[in-house]
């Protein structure tokens, strides 16, 4: 018994399966592109900052001098960890965006 795709028949099939093919490598194409992008983000009105990589790697971490009074490490820890989770959600925003994209509306499940 053959699966039947909807709305695909004879030589429907064919085009179906090439827009398959072209969705895989438009996806292929954006996750790379995503994971070459740095995504930026900062607390504590600008204090910390931190920038990720779109693989979801830290990449770097600026603090304001000012910011660093012994008396309040466990703030400026807080702030680092609202920075660093903020650019890893962008990060995680623009891979979701990009494959929704390459999609192109098109709903399998287990697929994608």
């Amino acid at each position: 018994m053959k699966a039947r795709i909807p709305g695909a028949q004879g030589g429907g099939q064919a085009a179906m399966l090439q827009r398959l093919q072209d969705m895989q490598a438009q996806m292929q194409k954006t996750q790379e592109e995503v994971e070459a992008t740095d995504f930026t983000a900062s607390s504590g009105g600008g204090v910390v900052e931190a920038t990720v990589t779109g693989a979801k790697e830290l990449k770097d971490i600026k603090i304001d001098p000012e910011a660093v009074d012994p008396e309040e490490v466990e703030m400026l820890q807080d702030m680092i960890i609202a920075a660093v989770n903020e650019a890893l959600r962008k990060a995680e925003e623009a891979m979701n965006k990009g494959i929704e994209s390459a999609k192109g509306g098109l709903n399998i499940p287990g697929l994608f």
